[in-house]
């Protein structure tokens, strides 16, 4: 059996990772980050994955299941790599998803390669997803059997080595039988809610972060329609993303929409429903988990953003590594700075991030 470390978050679906995994007889050890930004209240990260109410709640269920727990400071590396890439995406004029940077430079790098080091032999983790192994010998990550709970869009960056080494044991359950497994082993967090909102961002305005970090992102700038003419003044580009229609305060006849975000002239484009659907998009930093290399067009489902249901598209490579995706039926409001990814059925193919589109 193996020395699992399990990333405790302070939640249910990490306490039972861990129960399952002491039930299937392997030596488990609990780990909690923490996380939270040094310039935010205490008081403010109850409930919040990396606030200090977590850290509590991630202890007292190690303590109900008899393991050991220790806490890792990950603050600054946090702030840097998580927070850092947020506040410079949305200064951009882009739209980023700080979970799959959390992801990828902190739970599967950094705290894959601490606990490593400590002597463990794998890292679980609380995300709806599994891993498997193909006949020719590479790691999968597929969809959780929970469709509703899916986290593999998240998960789509991790690399082959990481895959060797992780494990998701919820991933083959649904969110009420991990809660039922809760109360099973006496768990008090069995019915604590899920988080819900950007966990550093306490009072869910995310632009007051951006603000803080990147002042320029917060200035007043011109709104313009597709024919160039001024039609108003928005906030600061960090209050919206393609795709928004409320808070422009136009007043238009027609709603209007964020088609495009103009960083360099600190502008806003607007225009109708019809100006955001795109038939085409191009990806970059792109990351292939069931195949080694995209060497030729393939046909895939593609997801744009977490929420959003799955596409029918060609995939294919395209000039400086980037990919060319093309959908059978344009999608509405394709956010550069989004990741996109790609499935066959249950298997997640791969994926990258968006960096720009073409309009239908």
């Amino acid at each position: 059996m193996a020395r699992v470390a399990v990333a405790m978050s302070g939640g249910v679906d990490s306490a039972v990772a861990a129960a399952l995994l002491m039930e299937a007889g392997h030596d488990v050890v609990g780990f909690t980050m923490n996380l939270w930004p040094s310039w935010v209240p205490e008081t403010d990260g109850g409930a919040g994955c990396c606030g200090i109410g977590a850290i509590d709640d991630a202890r007292a269920a190690a303590r109900a299941l008899g393991v050991p727990h220790y806490v890792l400071n990950f603050r600054d590396a946090f702030e840097r790599e998580v927070i850092g890439y947020f506040v410079g995406e949305y200064a951009r004029g882009r739209t980023p998803n700080p979970c799959i940077a959390c992801n990828r430079a902190i739970k599967f790098r950094l705290l894959l390669d601490r606990v490593r080091g400590l002597g463990m032999d794998e890292l679980a983790t609380g995300h709806y997803a599994r891993v498997d192994r193909a006949p020719d010998g590479r790691y999968r990550l597929l969809r959780a059997v929970d469709a509703r709970k899916d986290q593999s869009y998240v998960l789509a960056g991790l690399t082959q080595a990481q895959l060797a080494r992780v494990r998701f044991p919820v991933g083959a359950y649904t969110k009420p039988q991990i809660r039922e497994l809760a109360r099973r082993h006496g768990l008090g967090v069995a019915d604590k809610p899920d988080s819900q909102e950007i966990c550093f961002v306490p009072r869910g305005d995310y632009s007051e972060v951006v603000a803080r970090h990147a002042p320029a992102a917060a200035r007043p700038g011109p709104i313009y329609d597709q024919a160039g003419r001024l039609v108003g003044e928005h906030r600061g580009l960090a209050r919206y993303t393609v795709g928004q229609r409320r808070g422009l305060g136009l007043g238009a006849a027609e709603p209007r929409y964020v088609v495009t975000i103009d960083a360099a002239r600190n502008a806003l484009i607007v225009g109708d429903a019809a100006a955001l659907r795109c038939a085409e998009v191009r990806a970059t930093e792109l990351n292939w988990v069931a195949i080694p290399a995209l060497t030729e067009p393939r046909q895939v489902s593609a997801r744009i953003r977490h929420a959003a249901a799955d596409m029918p598209a060609e995939i294919a490579p395209a000039a400086h590594g980037r990919v060319r995706v093309r959908f059978a039926e344009p999608p509405r409001a394709a956010a550069p700075g989004q990741a996109i990814v790609f499935y066959e059925g249950d298997v997640v193919v791969g994926g990258g991030v968006i960096d720009g589109s073409n309009p239908e």
